[in-house]
C-alpha cells in the first residue's frame, strides 16, 4: 500500500466510483434475470469476507489493537445499518428501477453526507468565506444535477450508432424496459432511504476508525457481521431452494463482482479515502457514478440516453469539481494559518 500513499486521494475515488458503475449494471441484470434480492446480498457478503480474511490475517493480525466490546458494537451497528440495511434496501430499488436511475440516486449522498457531518461537526462551514461559498456553490449544482435528472427527460440522445458490443435481444429488451409510474416512485423512494443509511456509514465510520484504525481487519470484520446478519434477512424472505441455487451464469459473475471488487477492494479503499480526507470529500464524487454509467451502458449495451440525463449529469461533474475546490481552498488557508502560528 505505501505506493498508494504516494497517489492522489482523487484518482483513488475516481476508481471506486467507476467500480460502483458496474456495480449498478451487473446487479440490475441478475435482479432481471430473477435473481432473489437478498439471497444476493448474502452471497456478495460471504463471498467478500472469504476474500479480505487471509489479507487482514496476514497483515494486521499483529499490529491491530484489541477490540474492546465497546468498539465491536459500533462496529456490528455500522454493520447493520451502513451495510446490511443499505445494500437489501438498494438491490430492491434497483430491482424496481433501472441501472441509471439508481446511479442517478446515489447522487444524493453528498448532500445528505454534507449536511450530516456539518451537524455533526466534523464538517466545517463558513458561508462568509469564499471556500464556503464555493462548497454551497457545488452542492446546489448537484442537487440541480439530480433535479434535471429526475424531472426533465428531453428527447433520445443515442450515443453510439449500431455498434455496442453485446446485441443480445432480451438484454436489450432489459435496458429499454421503462417502469410504471407507481413502481419508479416506490423504486426512487428506496434508493433515497438507502442513500441515508450509506450516508450515514461513511460519517459514522470515521470516528470509528479514530479508535479502531485497522482499516484492512474492520473491514473484514464489518463483511462478516453483515454476512451473517444478511442471512438472517434472506432466511426470513427467501424460503425456496431454488433461489440459492447458483450457475455459470450473470448471477454467479455479478456476486463474484461484487463480493470481491465491490465489497472486497472498494470499502478497504473508501476506508482509506475517509481516512486521509473525510467523508465528504469521497461522497461528493458519487456523481461519477452516474457519468461512468451512462457511458458504459451506452457502449456496452447501446443504450439510448434521454438529453435530461446528459445534462444534469453535466451539472452534476461541475458541482463535484466547485466542492473540491472549496475543500481544496480550505486545507490551503488552513495549513497556511498553522505555518504563520508555528513561525510565530
Amino acid at each position: 500500500m505505501a505506493m498508494m500513499e504516494q497517489k492522489n486521494p482523487f484518482m483513488v475515488v475516481v476508481v471506486i466510483q467507476f467500480i460502483y458503475a458496474l456495480y449498478f449494471l451487473l446487479t440490475k441484470l441478475a435482479f432481471d434475470v430473477g435473481m432473489n434480492t437478498f439471497v444476493f446480498v448474502f452471497y456478495r457478503q460471504a463471498i467478500a469476507t472469504l476474500f479480505l480474511a487471509p489479507f487482514a490475517f496476514f497483515f494486521e493480525r499483529k499490529t491491530a489493537p484489541p477490540l474492546s466490546f465497546c468498539i465491536f458494537i459500533k462496529i456490528f451497528m455500522l454493520s447493520l445499518f451502513g451495510i446490511t440495511m443499505s445494500l437489501d434496501i438498494v438491490g430492491l430499488g434497483l430491482k424496481y428501477t433501472s441501472a441509471s436511475l439508481g446511479a442517478a440516486t446515489t447522487n444524493t449522498i453528498p448532500v445528505i453526507t454534507f449536511f450530516l457531518a456539518v451537524l455533526l461537526r466534523m464538517e466545517k462551514l463558513n458561508i462568509r468565506t469564499s471556500p464556503g461559498i464555493i462548497k454551497i456553490a457545488g452542492v446546489t449544482l448537484c442537487m440541480g444535477g439530480v433535479a434535471i435528472i429526475a424531472i426533465y427527460r428531453g428527447p433520445f440522445v443515442k450515443i453510439l450508432v449500431d455498434h455496442h458490443l453485446i446485441h443480445d435481444n432480451h438484454l436489450h429488451q432489459i435496458q429499454q424496459n421503462v417502469p410504471s409510474t407507481k413502481t419508479w416512485i416506490m423504486g426512487v423512494l428506496l434508493m433515497m432511504l438507502s442513500s441515508f443509511s450509506w450516508a450515514m456509514w461513511l460519517v459514522l465510520q470515521g470516528g470509528v476508525l479514530k479508535s479502531y484504525p485497522s482499516k484492512l481487519l474492520m473491514t473484514t470484520l464489518q463483511c462478516f457481521l453483515s454476512t451473517i446478519q444478511s442471512l438472517v434477512v434472506a432466511a426470513a424472505v427467501a424460503r425456496d431452494p431454488a433461489q440459492w441455487r447458483l450457475g455459470l451464469n450473470i448471477r454467479l459473475l455479478s456476486i463474484a463482482y461484487c463480493g470481491i471488487v465491490v465489497t472486497g477492494l472498494t470499502f478497504y479503499l473508501q476506508a482509506w479515502v475517509i481516512e486521509k480526507k473525510g467523508p465528504v470529500y469521497l461522497a461528493m464524487t458519487t456523481p461519477l457514478i452516474m457519468v461512468f454509467t451512462i457511458i458504459i451502458s451506452a457502449i456496452i449495451f447501446g443504450e439510448i440516453v434521454r438529453l435530461g440525463s446528459i445534462l444534469g449529469a453535466l451539472l452534476l461533474v461541475g458541482g463535484l469539481y466547485f466542492v473540491l475546490w472549496g475543500k481544496g481552498k480550505e486545507e490551503e488557508r488552513a495549513k497556511g494559518s498553522f505555518q504563520t502560528s508555528g513561525g510565530a
